[in-house]
């Protein structure tokens, strides 16, 4: 990366009811960007709470893709993302691009080599998180399985299956077969095809 980090863009984002803290937000950052000589070019400021589309925050990474930035600041690390992993993935791929981030609160400056390393570390938190989920999931099932619970799909009776079949043997679509016997178009085809 660049030493001479010139072009920035400040990205706040607020839950609908903390929307007050927006002008402290830009202002903050836009002290820290005057004091490390680098330009603001844009601000972009998003209001909502788990939300599973942010809009402005495409729009930053966007310039990101197209190179017309060098680094993104924001108030709090969990202002940037929804969750660890998306935080992760999104950090991964501004390191990928060369482009520098910078959360405030938490004096993470990846523009700097001990900043570069947090976001290392970070991404290996969040592989050990998706692996302790994947461990609990599989603890979980086998001791369903082992209590008698059946996983999956409840079972579809002989009857409904043999409806299915007059359906379709009749010239029925599979999606029409699927509404009147209240089950999905796949299982119609597994039926159909066993």
């Amino acid at each position: 990366m660049s030493k001479d980090l010139k072009r920035a863009v400040i990205y706040a984002r607020v839950s609908t009811l903390d929307q007050k803290t927006i002008p402290y937000q830009v202002s903050e950052l836009k002290t820290y960007l005057k004091n490390r000589g680098w330009s603001c070019e844009s601000v972009f400021k998003e209001i909502g709470s788990g939300v599973k589309k942010l809009p402005k925050r495409e729009e930053v990474l966007d310039l990101a893709r197209k190179r017309k930035i060098d680094v993104i600041l924001v108030w709090k690390l969990d202002r940037w993302g929804r969750s660890l992993k998306d935080v992760t993935n999104t950090l991964s791929e501004l390191q990928e691009l060369n482009v520098g981030f910078v959360s405030l609160t938490e004096a993470l400056d990846f523009t700097t080599a001990t900043g570069r390393a947090m976001a290392g570390l970070l991404s290996v938190f969040s592989e050990f998180e998706r692996d302790l989920l994947r461990e609990r999931i599989r603890a979980g099932l086998d001791l369903a399985k082992k209590k008698g619970v059946r996983i999956g799909r409840p079972p579809i009776s002989k009857s409904k299956k043999q409806k299915v079949i007059r359906l379709f043997d009749k010239g029925l679509s599979k999606s029409e077969i699927g509404r009147r016997c209240g089950i999905d178009r796949r299982s119609v085809g597994r039926i159909i095809f066993s």
